[in-house]
């Protein structure tokens, strides 16, 4: 059984844990699991699909034909006769994939999609009847242009296509005429900041389509659109000859004849010349000042009539110009239906083949996403190992930017940030032992010439080793500092100071030794600013920054110091500038470590422990500050303070928040 390796409290070498219990072996019950249930989903319903009887009748669920039966729709209503019908019959089944054939209402073939001599029977009922006269409008999307006899409310009343436009289609010189007053009145409406367009039905006559369809904007213009209201000689003549067809149908009813208009709109009482009925565009209009009917508007036993009469002539009219009814039949191209096949013994084998296949290709890939994705861990566990046991460990290799990759590369960081805090602490180590040496073998030293007579203990003595004490304990009180304030437990007494009343303490304090290496002290330019801080660390860490510049300037050299208002809103600058030595640059990134000095050879007493500038910066991130250094090598340096000044800086532990 395959084991990973693990390792006991005692150290022994590590052993491998159960399959069970992987990472591995769960990744492969958790896939072969999903796997099982897929396939087996799988099979239940290609089963239940298959074995179930698939009997449903051509034609009762044609959604997805609709194309199709508009298709051929449009067709019918454009031509008299279905003789080069073929040609759209073949490009509807090869855009669909589906058998597309027409008949007559007898059953002689008219075009089929399946060519050859016995092509397979066609179902003993068809899809549906592509009649333009008479549109099924469950089937039918009809979108035309509403200009068009029968487009409007009428279309849907009697059913006649809207496409079916017979006698009402324009020649090429009418729709020429139209059109350019068509455009004209929609340049015109466009420059009156009503968005126009022109559309053109399927008789040839345009019309203006104004965007929004909201036809009143146009009354406010001075756009006129009576050039498209009056019907041509072509429409005249059209609409005259319907008028009579409807007023003879009126007639044998005992009913009296109606004035029609282009939309197949109606006045009661007829009209000595039906044809003068203006058609609406862009704003519609009565044709006439007697009461106008809409045929979708049938609110008594006359309008109804009338509606009857007017689909019965348009029927009379136009059979003429379309197509005779033709059956629809769609289906597969095998000549079923409904495509499918039954199940069978082989079937049955075919499904439980694929299944096996398919779980035995899941189960591999499993095997080997999980292998991959192991191996990385397997490695992450040694070098995270050979760390504990203090070995030196080498980066883990980074193989792809993924979960295990990112995690590999946080512990490659995290590696080499152990290792340069273990160098840090090393050395560390080393500089406190050899700053505490020094005034330890001084004091040994004069010790041990006063026991053996060599030194008399007078006022010098005792003076000298009380110096080298005091430098002992300053020593010991910096790393006092810096602990506390790694430690988090830098306790400050956070008060309102006055930045300029503070820097002048300091200078006061430092005064005497300025004086004595010969350099100018001053404050310059402070500005009476209030903050929030620790008084007595803040002066502390001022005073360390002046003794630094102190050291290291030259006589008739300056320091000055100054406080002013950052650009930030909330933040004072604290700046300390000096003529001294400067810094090189390379140097200059390192000031605020711990034990560092710019000149290695310097000793104690003329650089400083080398712990004064890291205790500055620490005191200035527990008042929630910064500091930072620029210098130039032999024009001297500036340290600047940038602290808050608004509010208190967030506490570390043991911070005493001052009382109000």
């Amino acid at each position: 059984m395959l084991r990973r390796r693990t390792r006991d409290p005692g150290g022994a070498r590590p052993s491998r844990l159960p399959l069970r219990k992987s990472l591995l072996g769960r990744l492969l019950a958790v896939s072969a699991l999903v796997a099982a249930c897929s396939v087996a989903a799988t099979a239940w319903l290609a089963v239940q699909t298959t074995s179930g009887a698939i009997k449903q009748e051509q034609g009762q669920n044609l959604t997805a034909d609709t194309r199709i039966y508009n298709t051929l729709l449009g067709y019918a209503a454009g031509h008299p006769r279905w003789d080069a019908v073929g040609d759209t019959v073949r490009d509807l089944a090869r855009q669909s994939g589906r058998r597309v054939a027409l008949t007559t209402q007898a059953g002689q073939p008219i075009a089929d999609s399946v060519t050859g001599a016995s092509p397979p029977a066609l179902p003993p009922q068809a899809s549906a009847v592509v009649d333009p006269l008479s549109v099924d409008t469950t089937l039918s999307v009809g979108t035309t242009d509403s200009a068009a006899p029968g487009a409007g409310p009428a279309a849907t009343t009697d059913r006649v296509d809207p496409r079916a436009v017979g006698p009402f289609r324009l020649p090429v010189a009418e729709r020429r005429s139209l059109r350019k007053a068509a455009e004209r009145s929609a340049a015109c409406l466009n420059a009156s900041g009503v968005a126009s367009d022109v559309v053109v039905g399927p008789s040839g006559r345009p019309r203006i389509q104004v965007v929004g369809n909201d036809p009143e904007r146009t009354q406010g213009t001075r756009c006129s659109t009576e050039a498209l209201d009056d019907p041509t000689s072509t429409e005249k003549k059209a609409l005259h000859a319907l008028n009579q067809l409807a007023d003879s149908c009126l007639k044998r009813q005992g009913r009296p004849g109606v004035e029609l208009a282009l939309d197949l709109s109606w006045n009661r009482g007829s009209a000595p010349e039906p044809s003068a009925v203006p058609q609406p565009t862009a704003a519609p209009r009565a044709p006439h000042p007697t009461a106008t009917v809409a045929p979708g508007v049938l609110s008594s036993d006359d309008d109804r009539a009338i509606a009857s009469c007017v689909g019965t002539a348009r029927r009379e009219q136009l059979s003429s110009y379309v197509a005779s009814p033709a059956l629809l039949f769609i289906g597969d191209p095998g000549g079923a239906t409904v495509p499918g096949f039954n199940l069978s013994p082989a079937n049955t084998a075919r499904i439980a083949g694929v299944a096996a296949l398919v779980l035995a290709l899941t189960v591999g890939a499993s095997i080997l996403a999980g292998t991959r994705l192991v191996r990385p861990l397997h490695a992450l566990t040694s070098a995270a190992q050979r760390m504990r046991d203090g070995e030196t460990s080498e980066p883990v290799q980074v193989a792809s930017d993924n979960e295990i990759g990112r995690l590999a590369a946080t512990f490659n960081d995290m590696s080499a940030h152990r290792a340069r805090l273990e160098q840090q602490r090393k050395a560390m180590v080393s500089d406190v032992a050899h700053e505490l040496r020094t005034p330890l073998s001084n004091i040994r030293g004069w010790l041990e010439a006063a026991q053996d007579g060599l030194a008399d203990p007078d006022p010098a003595f005792v003076s000298s080793l009380l110096e080298e004490a005091v430098q002992l304990q300053h020593i010991i009180d910096d790393l006092q500092d810096l602990a506390a304030a790694d430690a988090g437990a830098l306790r400050l007494h956070l008060e309102p100071v006055r930045i300029d009343g503070l820097l002048g303490q300091v200078a006061a304090a430092h005064q005497a030794r300025a004086e004595t290496a010969g350099v100018t002290l001053t404050v310059t330019g402070t500005q009476a600013l209030v903050l929030t801080a620790d008084p007595v660390r803040l002066r502390q860490a001022v005073g360390n920054l002046v003794s630094n510049a102190l050291r290291h300037t030259p006589a008739n050299g300056r320091v000055s110091l100054r406080a002013y208002g950052s650009s930030e809103p909330g933040e004072v600058m604290v700046e300390i500038a000096d003529t001294g030595t400067g810094i090189p640059a390379d140097a200059l990134p390192y000031v605020f470590d711990r034990f560092w000095r710019a000149e290695k050879s310097r000793s104690r007493r003329t650089g400083g422990s080398g712990l004064g500038l890291a205790i500055v910066r620490k005191l200035a991130e527990a008042h929630g500050g910064t500091v930072s250094a620029v210098s130039t090598e032999g024009q001297g340096s500036v340290f600047t303070l940038r602290l808050p000044s608004d509010a208190a800086p967030p506490a570390p532990s043991g911070t005493t928040a001052p009382q109000p």
